[in-house]
C-alpha cells in the first residue's frame, strides 16, 4: 500500500485489502475507498473501535452531486469491510443490499469510422514537444495499439518492451484485470507500425523499460492518457455525440468489440461460438462480462439486430447493473 491507513479499523482494512490482493484481485480503486473511510472515522468518530450502523449509514449518504453508480463504488467496500469483520467473529453493522438501490446503465460512446478518422488524423498531427522528445512518435501508435488490439488504457500503457514481440506480433498483457496474464495478436499493419515506431524511439530512449516510455523512459499514467484524449479529441472539432455518452478513452476498447460482433453478424458468423474468442482475447474472466456488448450492437448497428431476429432470437441476455 502506498499511504498508511489511518485510524481504528486500520487493522481489518489491511488484512480484508491484503486477502483481496493474495487471491488475484487488483483492489486498488476499493483499497483507496476503504483508507478514505479510515479518515472518515478518524474525523467523525475518532474513539469508536466499533462498525456500527450509525458509522456505516454516515458513511453510505449521498453526497452533493454524487450519482448512484459513485455512491455504490464507495458503499461497497465498506460493506466487504464489515463482513470480513464478521468473519473474524467481530461485530460490526453491514450496509443492507438495497442501498443505495439501482445503478445507472452506462451507455458507452462507440465511435463512429468517421470520428475514428477525425480522431487519428489529429493524433498524427502531433508536434514535437522538447520537454518530451518521443511524445510525437509515442501518441499516434498508442492509440492505435489500443483500439486495434481492444486493449484497456492500464494494459496498452504498462508494456514493456520485452512484451512487445515484434517477429510475432503478439503483446504480452501481464497482471491485467484479475491479475491474468494472457496473450494478444496485432494485425500485420499494426505489427509494422510498431516495428518503425520502436526503432525510432530506440534512437532516444535505447535503454528504456517500458514500450511507451515517459520522460524517464519507464511508463505514463492515467491522467497523462486521458489528457492526451482530450486533447486530440477536442482539436476534431465533433461537439455532438452520435452515439451514447460523452467519449472517453475506454471507449475504444467498446468500440472495438462492438464492431468486431457486427463484423461477425455481416459474415452470417454463430455468435454462440464466435463469442468465446472475444471474451479470451479481451481477457474477460467469465463470458456474461462479452455479453454486455450485445445490448449494444443492435443499438448502434441496425444490421445486427436485423439479419439475428430469427437466428439469435434468444442470444441476447438480461444483465444486471445493480453489483454487490
Amino acid at each position: 500500500m502506498n499511504t498508511p491507513v489511518p485510524g481504528n479499523f486500520k487493522p481489518y482494512i489491511e488484512g480484508l485489502i491484503e486477502q483481496k490482493k493474495s487471491i488475484g484481485y487488483p483492489y486498488d480503486t476499493s483499497a483507496q475507498e476503504l483508507k478514505a473511510f479510515g479518515v472518515f472515522c478518524l474525523d467523525n468518530y475518532p474513539d469508536e473501535t466499533v462498525l456500527t450502523k450509525e458509522i456505516a449509514m454516515h458513511w453510505a449518504e449521498k453526497r452533493q452531486s454524487e450519482n448512484v453508480n459513485g455512491l455504490m463504488r464507495r458503499i461497497t467496500p465498506i460493506r466487504q469491510l464489515a463482513k470480513y469483520m464478521n468473519r473474524l467473529g467481530i461485530d460490526a453493522y453491514i450496509i443492507p443490499p438495497g442501498i443505495p438501490g439501482k445503478q445507472t446503465r452506462y451507455v458507452p460512446h462507440i465511435f463512429t469510422d468517421q470520428e475514428l478518422q477525425a480522431f487519428f488524423t489529429e493524433i498524427d498531427r502531433c508536434a514535437v514537444n522538447s520537454c518530451s522528445p518521443a511524445r510525437h512518435l509515442i501518441i499516434p501508435v498508442f492509440f492505435r495499439v489500443l483500439y486495434c488490439c481492444g486493449l484497456r488504457s492500464s494494459e496498452a500503457r504498462l508494456l514493456n518492451v520485452e512484451d512487445v514481440d515484434l517477429e510475432t506480433g503478439k503483446l504480452m498483457i501481464r497482471q491485467a484485470k484479475g491479475n491474468k496474464d494472457r496473450n494478444v495478436m496485432m494485425s500485420e499493419e499494426v505489427l509494422n507500425l510498431c516495428r518503425i515506431y520502436h526503432t525510432k524511439v530506440s534512437l532516444i530512449f535505447p535503454n528504456r523499460i517500458g514500450f511507451f516510455p515517459n520522460q524517464c523512459g519507464e511508463f505514463y499514467n492515467d491522467s497523462r492518457i486521458d489528457c492526451w484524449f482530450h486533447l486530440f479529441w477536442n482539436k476534431t472539432g465533433i461537439t455532438n455525440s452520435s452515439s451514447g455518452n460523452t467519449p472517453r478513452v475506454h471507449d475504444f476498447r467498446h468500440t472495438f468489440a462492438v464492431k468486431r460482433l457486427n463484423l461477425w453478424v455481416q459474415e452470417g458468423k454463430d455468435l454462440n461460438a464466435y463469442l468465446p474468442y472475444l471474451s479470451m482475447y479481451l481477457g474477460h474472466a467469465h463470458l456474461t462480462e462479452t455479453d454486455y456488448y450485445l445490448h449494444f450492437v443492435p443499438e448502434f448497428f441496425p444490421v445486427f439486430k436485423e439479419k439475428t431476429r430469427e437466428k439469435c432470437a434468444n442470444l441476447i441476455p438480461e444483465v444486471k447493473y445493480e453489483a454487490e
